[in-house]
């Protein structure tokens, strides 16, 4: 495949995989065969990004970041959202469960319980809003699914999950440290 340079040609919007800026560039590579297949240079961080058609490398996250998380439980999160960038569903939906998990010892619950006293710690202590249990439910059933059954998730499914973790998050941490002297935690 043969590339030239398209520092001429106009510029070209997307979102950075590396760094998440919303950047438009006229630097990069388009090959002399294939319009629809383009390196392209992100101004901001000034790391490559590959375009085959529709696919970019590397991908978006999906979901949002989340402030005031302890590391752990950001960890996850960013794990599960780089799946997503990756096209790794089922990792994401089997963190998305995991995470349940550690967001439940974050708050207090007691380590190496079952995963559904995990779950009912999260709602029988307030951590679950109103008409959430349902969601964690979701995850929990999704969750269980990846891993025993042969079945691969799906993009919708992670998108659902990370969503609803996002959600969970802001609730337990991101909103209550947002008021001042407030904080979360057990």
């Amino acid at each position: 495949m043969t590339w030239h340079n398209s520092s001429n040609i106009g510029s070209e919007e997307f979102i950075c995989g590396w760094c998440g800026n919303k950047v438009a560039t006229p630097i990069g590579f388009r090959s002399q065969g294939n319009p629809n297949e383009r390196i392209l240079i992100c101004p901001h961080c000034k790391m490559p990004t590959t375009f085959s058609y529709s696919k970019q490398v590397p991908g978006v996250p999906y979901g949002n970041s989340v402030a005031h998380l302890p590391s752990d439980v950001s960890s996850l999160y960013d794990e599960a959202r780089n799946c997503t960038a990756a096209s790794c569903y089922t990792a994401a939906v089997l963190i998305c469960r995991k995470l349940l998990m550690n967001i439940a010892v974050a708050q207090g619950a007691k380590p190496g319980q079952s995963f559904i006293s995990y779950v009912d710690y999260l709602a029988s202590n307030g951590y679950v809003p109103p008409n959430g249990k349902g969601w964690v439910d979701h995850i929990r059933r999704k969750g269980n699914e990846a891993t025993h059954e042969i079945v691969l998730m799906t993009q919708d499914d992670a998108h659902d999950l990370i969503s609803f973790a996002e959600m969970l998050l802001k609730f337990i941490y991101e909103f209550p440290n947002r008021v001042p002297g407030g904080s979360s935690g057990p």
